[in-house]
Parts: structure tokens; sequence; C-alpha cells
């Protein structure tokens, strides 16, 4: 508040005062408002020009000497005593509290004197360790329970949590007092912690392995969430794929899954929970890869019969061929139908490879007119290259009008085995050659 009592009352009285010698009852009514006001008011406390500034107005008049003492006195904290008295004792309780504080330090060298000497200033330390022994022995048999004959995830957690507690006691627990007996006070208040040094080994073997064996456990079960939520991703991709790539690699994946299950150990309990799921979406995956093989296996007849046509179709754009060559992409072809024919009515692109085969038979068809085309064509062109032979040994034209009609004869006969030449043959150009210089040589007998 910004006006205490003391400094209100000396203000108060010197109103008081003026007021009953000069007849101002209604100033003084006004001013102590004004003072009750600012008693219950909070902030800083008045000083001498503001305590001066709210009674000037109607009291011009008013004692310096009195506003001055009520300035100086309302600047004083009345609790500012309660407060010396208070740290006082406050500074005493502190320093019997850092004196059994101090002996209770866990060190030998102050402990043990003082147990032989006052006892008493150690009960909190006794009052701890008799707690943490009791908690000690209460979370390791817990932990036990909880890990060793574990259900679920939740006990292994739950049993990890009970193991740390059991090591934060035993941590509590000083192991060179474990040697004696504090005799006064455990007569006193009854010790519930008599046990030895094997004893506290013992127990903290035990926490050990537990928490080796709490490892092992959020390993496995770390180890099992991964497998089952690969192979979970696996079976969802798998319903999504629109194509058997895509069916493959989510196969691929959830054998992944279950080879991760596989080696979960199987002493853990993961591992006995892995081993039933093991079976079960092994069992899931069985139908589900076979059709796929199956799948894969037509995919692969298919693809490699559009590889034998495609170069097929490749060296008939590469034309004209020799009867060799027509011979080669008539095999290739032919290959590329047989691996149709192989795809069954069962089987996955069945229909695919049904339009392959049809356009591919269309396509052989064509393959083997060029094949004879090209045959005839250089049968011809052999024959007429050996009646010209012929024709040229049996010596020059005379002028015997037999003889030179024989030879015209022979010679139609060449232009008649050439013209059985066709386009787009081999042969083709030679025997428009031979046609012209027969043609020629007609023209001129």
């Amino acid at each position: 508040m910004r006006l205490n009592h003391q400094a209100q009352n000396l203000l108060r009285r010197e109103i008081d005062q003026q007021a009953q010698s000069l007849n101002q009852d209604i100033q003084r009514q006004i001013v102590l408002k004004r003072l009750d006001k600012l008693a219950q008011e909070p902030g800083q406390p008045l000083t001498k020009p503001e305590l001066e500034q709210t009674l000037v107005d109607l009291f011009p008049q008013f004692n310096p000497q009195v506003l001055a003492q009520a300035a100086k006195v309302n600047q004083r904290r009345p609790w500012g005593l309660g407060l010396k008295l208070a740290a006082g004792l406050g500074l005493g309780v502190l320093g019997l509290s850092g004196l059994v504080w101090l002996v209770n330090l866990p060190y030998p060298m102050i402990r043990r004197p003082v147990a032989s000497t006052a006892p008493l200033l150690l009960l909190p330390s006794y009052l701890n360790m008799d707690r943490n022994y009791r908690e000690a022995i209460a979370h390791v048999e817990q932990a036990d329970q909880l890990v060793n004959n574990a259900t679920s995830a939740a006990d292994i957690n739950l049993g990890a949590e009970k193991v740390k507690l059991a090591q934060e006691n035993l941590n509590q627990l000083p192991v060179w007092f474990l040697g004696y007996e504090p005799v006064q006070i455990c007569s006193f208040m009854g010790c519930s912690w008599h046990f030895t040094f094997d004893e506290f080994s013992r127990a903290r073997a035990q926490v050990g392995r537990m928490e080796a064996r709490i490892f092992q456990e959020t390993n496995a079960l770390s180890q099992l969430q991964t497998a089952e939520s690969t192979i979970q991703t696996a079976q969802s991709t798998y319903q999504r794929a629109t194509n058997p790539q895509q069916q493959r690699q989510a196969i691929n994946d959830w054998q992944t899954g279950l080879d991760q299950l596989s080696l979960i150990p199987r002493q853990t309990l993961a591992g006995e929970q892995a081993e039933g799921k093991f079976r079960n979406y092994s069992q899931a995956l069985q139908p589900i890869a076979g059709q796929t093989t199956g799948a894969q296996k037509t995919q692969t007849l298919v693809a490699a019969a559009q590889q034998f046509a495609t170069l097929a179709q490749q060296e008939m754009g590469k034309g004209p061929h020799s009867v060799l060559e027509w011979q080669t992409i008539q095999t290739m072809l032919q290959q590329a139908m047989e691996r149709l024919q192989q795809v069954q009515p069962q089987d996955p692109f069945y229909l695919e490879a049904q339009t392959l085969l049809a356009q591919y038979t269309q396509r052989l068809g064509q393959v083997q007119n060029q094949l004879q085309q090209e045959q005839l064509a250089s049968q011809a062109l052999d024959n007429a290259q050996r009646e010209i032979q012929a024709l040229i040994a049996s010596g020059p034209v005379t002028a015997i009008p037999q003889q030179r009609n024989q030879f015209k004869s022979r010679l139609n006969g060449i232009l008649t085995e050439l013209e059985k030449v066709h386009p787009g043959t081999t042969a083709y150009p030679q025997a428009q050659e031979l046609i012209k210089q027969a043609q020629s040589t007609l023209k001129k007998l």
C-alpha cells in the first residue's frame, strides 16, 4: 500500500487539530477520505512532495515538520522486523539442517564416527536406505515376473521400467554400509535391510541379466514390427499392382519380410510370435507366387517371341535378300511363332499371344512368298546364263537364214527365261541388263 497506518495516524492527528482550531470540518472529512484511499491503494510508498500535494489545497498551513515525519515513517516496512526474526530463525534451522545433511553424506569417514556417537543424526539415511531396500526388492521381483514371463510387448516395456527403478534403488544403497549393522537405530526403528555383500551382488547381477534380456527382447520386437510392416506393405502393393512387374516387386518385398521373420531369435517373445506369423504369411504367399510365376513365364515367352519377330522385321526392310537370307528371316519368324504357341488358354496374356501369332503368321506368308520368288529368280537367271554361254559357244551368226532363225529362237528363249525374274529379287538388276543386251542383239539381226 502507498500509505501505511503509522504515517496515516500522524497526519490524522495534525489534521484533527487544525480542523478544530480553524473550524474546517468539511475539509477534514475530504482529506481523511483521501488518506483512507491511499492507505488501501497498492504501489510505492508516498514521498513528502506527494503527501504535501494531497494536503496543501485544503490545509495550506499544514505543519511541515509533521509532513516530513509522516513521509519518513511511510518509507519504513512494518514487516522488516519480522523478516529479521524470520531470517535469524531460518539461519538457525539451516544450520541444523546443514549439519544433518553433512553427517548424512555417503562417506564412511563421516558416517561411521557419527553412527557410534550420535546415531540419531543418521536417521534420514537409515530411513532412506530402508525405503530403497524395500523398493529394490519389490521392483526386482516385479521385473523378473514381467520380463521372464512376458506375454506381450507391454509386459516388456513395464518390466524395463521396473528394472530401471530397481537400479535406482540399488544405487541409493551405499555398498560400504552393508558390512556392518547400525544396532542403535535398527533396534529403535526395526531395519529390514539386513542383507550382505553377496545378496547385494546377486541383486545387481539379476538386474544386469534382466537388462540384457530386455535389450534382446526389445530388439526382437523391433525386428518383428519391421518385418510385419514390410509384409503388409508388400500385400497392399500387390493388390494395387497394375502390371506383372509391380506384382513381382511386391512378391520380392513379401519374401524379404519373411526372411526377416525367420531371423528373429526363437527364445524371445517376438520369436515365438514370429513363428506363427511366418507360417500364416508363407501360406498366403504360395498361391500368389505360383500364379505370378506362371504370368512371368508367359510374359517371358511373349517377350522372346517379340524379339525374334522384331529382328525378322528389321531384316525384311533391308532387302533385297538372297535365298539364304530369306530362309534366315523365315526361321526367326518360325521361332517367334513356336514360343507363342506354347501359351495355353488358361495362361495370362493368352489373348495377346494369339494376336501376335496371327500377325506373325501373315508376315511369315509374305516371307515365304519372297523366298519363293527369290528361288525362281535365281533359277531363271542361272538358266538364262547357261543358254547365253551355250549360244556364245555355238559361234558367230552367219548369213544362212536357217541358222539366223535358230539363233533368234534361242535368244527369244533366253529373254523368256529372264522375264521370269521379278522385281525385288537379287537377280532382277542383272536380269534387266541381260534383257537389254538380248533385245539389242535381236534388233541387229
